[in-house]
């Protein structure tokens, strides 16, 4: 009898150890993606900064014109962050524009993106389409 109540819990304790939770978490949170690929260290450069001001695409046109360019188009960029027009940006409107710029830069690169996915340009993206655009040039041959 002592042997079958041992047996008993034995496999009592290994079915709640099966069945019980993971002890590992995972991560189920969406986080968006980096304002910049760049290194945000501001003693050596701002590059992190201007990616995350701009958009990577604005930042690179900005890095192609005249100082006295870019001091305009800065100036003409802060008047559409200041959106209290009171003639200085606060904490909460840089945030604002931050966050819109990058999301103007996930929109632009989701259009590009599926542009290069939807390849018979139906509004659909199949797992075929899906299949050759993405691993397609791997073998230089479509699937």
């Amino acid at each position: 009898m002592m042997g079958l109540t041992k047996l008993v819990l034995y496999l009592t304790v290994c079915g709640v150890y099966a069945l019980s939770k993971p002890t590992e978490k995972k991560d189920r949170a969406f986080h968006e993606k980096e304002l910049s690929d760049k290194v945000h260290d501001d003693s050596e450069n701002f590059e992190y900064d201007h990616d995350a001001f701009l958009g990577a695409e604005e930042a690179k046109t900005f890095d192609q014109l005249t100082p006295e360019e870019s001091k305009d188009r800065l100036g003409k960029i802060v008047d559409k962050i200041d959106e209290d027009k009171d003639g200085f940006v606060t904490e909460e409107e840089l945030k604002q524009w931050i966050k819109f710029a990058q999301k103007r830069w996930t929109y632009e690169d989701v259009d590009r993106q599926w542009k290069g996915h939807d390849l018979d340009s139906d509004g659909l993206v199949s797992w075929e389409e899906y299949k050759n655009a993405t691993y397609g040039s791997l073998l230089g041959r479509l699937f």
